[in-house]
């Protein structure tokens, strides 16, 4: 009976331990420790030509012609459109023929008044009629002038009616057509010429990270200066085979989103990129001396982070940590809760429960 009893009793603790040690699982385990990093930050952007110029008629008239088609490109100078030139060239003849009157109405008057001021020397006339002609003879000078000016006006508005392209770019759409009433008035412009051999790419970088930017470097200016090439995301997911350079950010804080518009410059040799497109911007950062931590050693409860930390006799404790916003998928960075040299399950932490022993 005693046999059987300690028999049983050692059967009992065999199995104990056959259970304790069973329930001990195999993870893998690592030593933390910092390193530098470099991560790729996403900014959503929109695409501008350097120049975006909307072209308005600077007169009013039916548009007689359209010299070139949506998409085409253009030299600076090239005729875009033509408006009806009928009555500004009538208007152009009328001033030159008042031009011509007014000359021959000063030429009378300074033909008067040299003969008045001869008469006034030989004292045949008064002085009276000495100013008179005098007076004449201005007169008419203003007229010309005046006559002039008119000509110069009239010239001016007929050649307002060949639209040329204010710069070298793209021409937009085109929504008027041949026939169509145009003038300075009208709500939308006869068309958009994009100059695209650069193309600015705007994007919003928040205040916080452009103020740590700016610390860093000791300004705004060093800090766009320090900054290093970016790339681009095109909307498609493909990146663009050209990197750009921040040129410049702006002076003021957007109150509705918190963040600051910076402006990078792109160029665009193969005319891939358009004014108007979207995309991303990929803008490397980077991070010295931060705690690197596998994907698989951190658990995420709510809005917390924690680590299993394995004591000298194998035991996990969890351990909150505070880590950065950004991360390349398949490693965590922690800026707070954990010490270099520590030593933490580096997979399947959600599986270890805390302060369970565990084999390394």
């Amino acid at each position: 009976m005693v046999l059987a009893l300690g028999a049983m009793t050692l059967l009992s603790s065999c199995g104990e331990k056959q259970q304790q040690e069973a329930a001990i699982t195999e993870f893998e385990t690592t030593k933390v420790e910092k390193q530098n990093v470099t991560l790729d930050a996403k900014y959503s952007a929109t695409i501008r030509g350097r120049q975006d110029i909307e072209v308005y008629p600077q007169v009013s008239g039916t548009l007689q012609k359209l010299c070139v088609s949506e998409g085409q490109r253009v030299s600076k100078g090239q005729t875009l459109f033509i408006i009806d030139q009928v009555p500004y060239q009538a208007a152009l003849n009328t001033a030159e023929a008042a031009l011509k009157a007014a000359q021959a109405q000063e030429a009378t008057a300074q033909l008067t008044y040299e003969s008045r001021k001869q008469l006034f020397d030989q004292q045949v006339v008064g002085e009276y009629d000495l100013q008179t002609a005098q007076n004449t003879l201005l007169q008419a000078k203003a007229s010309v002038a005046q006559a002039q000016a008119q000509l110069v006006n009239a010239r001016n508005s007929l050649s307002y009616t060949v639209v040329k392209s204010p710069a070298n770019g793209v021409v937009g759409s085109l929504p008027y057509r041949q026939g169509a009433l145009v003038g300075p008035s009208m709500p939308q412009s006869l068309t958009t010429v994009s100059d695209n051999n650069q193309m600015y790419v705007y994007f919003s970088m928040s205040e916080r990270q452009f103020l740590e930017l700016t610390r860093k470097s000791g300004s705004s200016e060093k800090a766009l200066a320090a900054m290093p090439p970016i790339k681009l995301q095109l909307v498609d997911g493909t990146m663009y085979e050209e990197t750009g350079t921040v040129e410049t950010a702006s002076g003021v804080v957007d109150r509705a989103t918190g963040s600051v518009q910076l402006r990078a410059v792109f160029n665009n040799p193969g005319h891939i990129l358009h004014s108007g497109s979207t995309g991303n911007v990929i803008v490397p950062v980077e991070y010295t001396d931060v705690i690197v931590v596998p994907a698989g050693g951190v658990v995420q409860t709510q809005d917390k982070h924690k680590v299993l930390v394995v004591d000298k006799d194998g035991v996990a404790h969890s351990q909150i940590v505070d880590i950065m916003p950004q991360n390349n998928g398949k490693e965590f960075f922690v800026t707070s809760g954990l010490e270099a040299g520590t030593e933490i399950v580096a997979n399947g932490a959600g599986m270890v429960k805390d302060d369970q022993k565990v084999k390394k």
